[in-house]
């Protein structure tokens, strides 16, 4: 500002102070802020140097800015000062309503502190208000505070300013103008920060969202051209387990477009029997092998493997299945254990396979000590106790402890020599008669071709629910359970009749013969003592019947 005398103010001098507050409101940037607050101090005021101290996050003060002289401007700039040492500064010197001013009477102490300080040169002060090159001359900015008062927010800088151009101390007007500008700098300054930090935040906001598109563009690439069938589900509510979307491989798996896979959950294409596994399957990390149903009415077996997804803000949560076609895999396990479990030749169950499922059906308690219905009554109940009246009353002796197999269906066997109604588990043994002499006169592969049609017969010849197994060689065992004696007998005497009929065996009719022993299974026997029960009885109906009837073939 000119040199001029109080309250006498040029209107120019106004304008400038004007323009100097409008250019810092619409810098672009805290840094152009900075400047345009110095650069107004020179232009404005008056004053021949001006420098803006910033208070750091740390609390300490930087040079941000300065205005006036290049060569102090190089020296100053981005230098730091402590806060202690402007504290100091501002508690000292005389307060000009919010301005401080430390005499150069005063002002020799602060010469070795660590606030960043330029020196200029002139003559000593002539008169009184003359401006002396050590005064020191500063304007603290504070935040606008809750109600808009200059002094009642937190210090946010420093304004330093020196030489004025009129070589006098400010008067009033000076002193006013100089506190008004610093008011104004200091929003200026939080405003500046407040667009700068908001900028960052849309910088950073827009780099996290394109990182966000980003990554869903690369779970899209992924879920969508995966080998293997994807899927999204609701997981909670009423349509937990529903799905949401399904990727092309598991539309393909399932032979299911995607909009019609939208109208299911899992558990509607589950196979029936697995859903048991589904349900025991766990929503995070869990996994299961079961079937699922495809379009055509077949079933698939597939490893599904769940994991949760859920956003940053904890929001809506989602199953994320992942579905491999494993069908080819269970097929092999199926083809393998079938092996196990089942004659080459033949394909019947084979013998460790018979006395598996022999052995499923007996219990260790003898049939002496199975117990019938009203055993079962009294050993509950006991007597009845009678009152005064003769009324009974019953009640339960102690509990006995727990028997497993009072809830097992216990087999029992029909009495011999008697038909008293009773069904068991009848086990025919039967061993060809006249084979091994086709296996000798036409070889090996006509004897495979016996054994085949055999099987085949006796399979055709049994119910759905019993068994036909091969013990070994010419030996066949059938399980047959729901049977009397009398209709065990009847069993024998029909397959015996299918046996002998004649059978192709390369490119001639062979006969063999058969001989059946009925044998009984009932609790408290082995499987083998079963088995041998059936097979002695086998020998005995053998050596009963005539050698010439006993070979068909």
């Amino acid at each position: 500002m000119e040199a001029e005398s109080e309250p006498y103010v040029r209107l120019a001098s106004l304008r400038q102070l004007h323009q100097a507050m409008a250019d810092m409101n619409t810098a672009r940037s805290l840094a152009d802020t900075l400047q345009t607050v110095a650069d107004g101090v020179v232009h404005a005021l008056g004053y021949e140097l001006a420098c803006v101290n910033l208070v750091r996050p740390d609390g300490d003060l930087v040079v941000a800015a300065f205005a006036g002289n290049q060569a102090a401007e190089a020296l100053i700039t981005g230098r730091v000062g402590s806060r202690d040492s402007w504290e100091r500064r501002l508690r000292m010197g005389e307060q000009w309503g919010d301005l401080v001013f430390i005499p150069h009477t005063e002002g020799w102490i602060l010469d070795d502190d660590d606030v960043p300080q330029w020196y200029t040169d002139g003559p000593a002060p002539r008169f009184e208000d003359e401006w002396h090159p050590s005064d020191r001359l500063f304007a603290p900015m504070y935040a606008p505070g809750p109600q808009g008062g200059g002094t009642s927010g937190e210090l946010i800088g420093v304004l330093s300013v020196d030489r004025p151009r009129n070589g006098r101390r400010p008067g009033a007007w000076g002193r006013e103008a100089l506190q008004m500008y610093a008011f104004q700098a200091a929003i200026a300054i939080s405003n500046a920060r407040l667009r700068s930090n908001m900028q960052r935040a849309l910088v950073r906001l827009e780099r996290e969202q394109q990182a966000l598109r980003a990554s869903e563009e690369s779970f899209r690439q992924a879920f969508e051209y995966a080998p293997s069938g994807m899927a999204i589900a609701e997981m909670g509510g009423d349509q937990h387990g529903r799905i949401l979307r399904s990727n092309d491989a598991l539309c393909r798996l399932l032979g299911r477009p995607a909009a019609a896979m939208r109208r299911y959950s899992f558990s509607d294409l589950v196979h029936p029997e697995d859903i048991g596994t589904l349900l025991r399957t766990s929503p995070e990390g869990g996994r299961a092998e079961l079937r699922l149903g495809r379009r055509d009415g077949t079933y698939v077996w597939v490893s599904l493997r769940n994991s949760v997804v859920a956003d940053a803000a904890d929001g809506p949560r989602f199953l994320l299945t992942h579905v491999e076609d494993i069908e080819e895999r269970k097929r092999r396990e199926l083809q393998l254990a079938h092996r196990a479990s089942h004659d080459s030749l033949t394909g019947l169950p084979n013998s460790a396979e018979l006395r598996s499922r022999l052995s499923a059906r007996l219990c260790q308690r003898p049939q002496s000590v199975l117990p019938t219905a009203v055993d079962a009554m009294d050993a509950a109940y006991g007597d009845p106790v009678l009152d005064s009246g003769g009324h009974s009353f019953d009640f339960p002796p102690n509990p006995e402890p727990y028997d497993a197999y009072d809830h097992h269906v216990h087999t029992v066997a029909p009495e011999e020599g008697r038909d008293d109604g009773t069904k068991g588990l009848a086990v025919l043994f039967c061993d060809l008669d006249g084979f091994k002499s086709i296996n000798d006169r036409f070889g090996h592969n006509a004897g495979d071709a016996v054994l085949i049609e055999v099987a085949r017969r006796l399979s055709g010849g049994v119910r759905d629910g019993d068994t036909v197994a091969r013990l070994g060689g010419d030996e066949f065992v059938i399980l047959a359970d729901g049977l009397g004696r009398a209709d065990a007998a009847d069993l024998a005497v029909r397959l015996r009749n299918e046996i002998i009929q004649p059978i192709r065996a390369e490119g001639r009719a062979v006969r063999v013969g058969a001989s059946f022993g009925i044998g009984w299974a009932h609790c408290g026997m082995t499987a083998d003592e079963v088995l041998k029960s059936a097979d002695e009885r086998m020998y005995v109906e053998k050596r009963s019947r005539p050698k010439q009837h006993r070979r068909a073939g």
